[in-house]
């Protein structure tokens, strides 16, 4: 786990992202965090498979012990989290998405990149231009973690390899029939779902979405080859 010094930051669509912007990305705003550590890489299916001991979720490139555990929805990681801190007596979390966004842009130590560490995707990311070919085969797929270049934080695979899940509710508010509606109750009246946010970009997506201030969002239990996700510890765990 890598020590965040908590701060205040821009967080959206600052000035680096370009016009790649999209809507629900504005205004950029003020956020501020407090201290907290975050995983120097995302869960890998090695620590899934010593925390959950079981093969109910398959991952689309199993076998693969030092890549990113995917296949697993925010419900699965809840339960990972829940495991994993009853075996160690810690606090782990998902990151909330100020939290991933600051680290993501590295923190009181950022150089102000559009992706985490680097203004070249491909020196810090795994995406649809680089995930394919070499020793991995032909076809697109996860990496091992650590590969690439760190951010500021020496935190890796922030931006690409996969999308991560924040513990936040998406919150962007839409319109229908000239009424704002919160995207956490149901649109049509007749089903109820939430959907939480995902950052960071993956092996399947483009350049776009590895961007620091991009953001995805799903339901809880929806899951798929480009989802995993990265643990927060809370500092009085150190204690």
């Amino acid at each position: 786990m890598v020590f965040v010094k908590g701060g205040t930051f821009m967080m959206g669509c600052t000035d680096e992202q370009g016009c790649d912007c999209e809507d629900n990305e504005k205004p950029a705003r003020k956020e501020s965090v407090s201290d907290f550590y975050i995983g120097k890489y995302e869960v890998t299916q090695r620590l899934w498979r010593a925390v959950m001991d079981t093969d109910s979720i398959l991952p689309f490139n199993g076998g693969c012990e030092d890549c990113p555990m995917e296949n697993v929805s925010w419900k699965n990681a809840q339960e990972f989290i829940g495991r994993l801190n009853a075996m160690t007596g810690k606090t782990f979390r998902l990151p909330t998405e100020a939290e991933w966004e600051y680290a993501a842009r590295g923190g009181h130590k950022s150089k102000h990149y559009k992706y985490s560490g680097s203004n070249q995707v491909s020196e810090v990311a795994w995406h649809v231009g680089n995930s394919s070919g070499g020793q991995y085969g032909e076809a697109g797929t996860t990496r091992p973690v650590g590969l690439k270049k760190s951010n500021e934080l020496g935190l890796y695979d922030m931006s690409g390899n996969v999308w991560e899940w924040c513990g936040d509710l998406y919150t962007k508010e839409y319109k229908q029939g000239g009424k704002s509606i919160h995207p956490g109750w149901p649109f049509e009246g007749t089903y109820l779902f939430f959907r939480r946010i995902l950052r960071g970009g993956s092996w399947g997506g483009t350049a776009k979405g590895c961007r620091v201030s991009y953001i995805d969002y799903d339901i809880e239990n929806y899951s798929d080859e480009y989802g995993g996700f990265r643990l927060v510890m809370e500092p009085e765990s150190i204690k």
